[in-house]
């Protein structure tokens, strides 16, 4: 065999390579790496003579580091966490197992809940909202996370932040409906709501020295680079794409109401496949069209007119609008196209980035974003399963080049019968 295409894993507990009699009891290794969730690593073990019952190697709160690669190319580190659980099968019949799982540190997020305002007093001016761009890092900091902001995530949150002060300057209510406010919730659902709001995806970074301490917020339209390229019939096993209307918004309109001049508008944001744009229109809103405010805890309702609309049943700010219409709208459209597929072992698919897939043709071919991927190294080698999205941003990207090539065959007219 070729040593160049042997899978292989390095695996380290509190530290050390994990001892060899504990590796050669270990039947397979899943790591599992997910948007906006924590990752996860499980190691099965055949049990036998229980001879790990009580290893203290595996008991929950170990160190954990993994890496994947092929023989001898090198490794890529790919988790750094810490055991959380593990789970003993004692049969009847058959051999004894134990099955360790690991998760990385952004189960701490959720450790504790609290409630607090992120805003700062300015002499002058008064109290002042903290912008998200600067909220999230903080928290990440506060929770032992070096936090990384993609510069065209920041940009764009700074920008509409930086446009709202200013409009909002000398009226007290605007100045506080700005204010972000975190209440009952843990650092991790808080996060979470900035990062949807701002189009961000959060994930944990564990390359390099301070892999597994490094939190990320993810600007996907600044990243649309495909890290791989796959063809169906070669080096893509399978391919499993779902596309739907059901439950994607064509469109939201949020009313915004302008204390300065005293007057509301109705603001909606459609989306174009056809022309692959974002469609906006403003309108001063007549007071006696409003839809009733939803009794439901959603905060928003239907439209009557169509089942792909939906109208937010709250009053908006110029600074609470853009976040809560692009926070429903943009992740209901980018999971109008999803799939699932299986590759061989790839450690460089990880959940947020980019692959091109190929020989679909145009509707199910072209780049996807993967949201989960699991990488599992067993009897039967090294595999990686992932999911993904077709995104939006993509539209941008000429199709051609994206490998989206229509498979469509002229017919051919034989004996006066249609054949293909």
């Amino acid at each position: 065999m070729n040593e160049r295409f042997s899978p292989d894993y390095r695996l380290e507990l509190d530290g050390r390579p994990v001892p060899a009699g504990l590796r050669a009891a270990i039947s397979s290794l899943t790591l599992t790496s997910a948007l906006d969730g924590a990752d996860r690593v499980e190691v099965s073990l055949a049990n036998q003579h229980l001879r790990w019952t009580d290893e203290p190697l595996l008991r929950v709160g170990t160190p954990v580091r993994l890496s994947l690669g092929y023989n001898p190319d090198g490794f890529e580190q790919m988790f750094v966490g810490e055991v959380v659980s593990a789970e003993a099968t004692f049969p009847a019949d058959g051999a004894p197992t134990l099955t360790v799982a690991a998760q990385d540190r952004m189960t701490h997020l959720a450790d504790r809940t609290q409630t607090r305002w992120y805003a700062v007093p300015i002499p002058t001016i008064g109290t002042t909202a903290l912008p998200d761009a600067a909220i999230a890092p903080l928290l990440a900091l506060e929770n032992g996370f070096l936090p990384i902001l993609d510069p065209l995530g920041a940009t764009l949150s700074v920008l509409v932040y930086g446009v709202t002060l200013a409009v909002s300057i000398g009226d007290c209510d605007e100045m506080q409906k700005m204010v972000r406010r975190q209440q009952g919730q843990s650092d991790l659902d808080f996060l979470k709501v900035l990062a949807r709001e701002n189009g961000w995806d959060m994930l944990v970074d564990h390359s390099g020295a301070t892999g597994g301490y490094k939190l990320r917020f993810l600007s996907p339209e600044g990243e649309l680079e495909p890290v791989r390229t796959y063809r169906y019939g070669s080096s893509l096993v399978d391919w499993t794409p779902r596309v739907t209307s059901v439950g994607v918004l064509a469109s939201i309109t949020a009313y915004l109401r302008v204390s300065a001049i005293k007057t509301v508008f109705a603001i909606t944001v459609g989306y174009d496949w056809d022309n692959a744009s974002l469609d906006i229109s403003v309108v001063p809103a007549v007071l006696g069209s409003l839809p009733p405010a939803p009794r439901t805890g959603s905060g928003s309702t239907r439209l009557g007119g169509g089942e792909n609309s939906l109208v937010l049943g709250e009053n908006l700010t110029l600074f609470t609008a853009p976040r809560r219409i692009l926070g429903k709208l943009v992740p209901s459209l980018n999971n109008r196209l999803t799939g699932s597929g299986t590759v061989v072992g790839e450690p460089a698919l990880q959940a947020g980035k980019v692959v091109q897939l190929e020989g679909l043709g145009e509707q199910y071919g072209g780049r996807y974003r993967i949201t989960t991927a699991t990488h599992t190294v067993g009897p039967g080698g090294y595999s990686t399963t992932f999911r993904a999205r077709k995104e939006i941003w993509f539209g941008s990207i000429p199709a051609a080049q994206q490998g989206a090539v229509s498979l469509s065959i002229p017919f051919l007219e034989v004996s006066g019968a249609v054949s293909y």
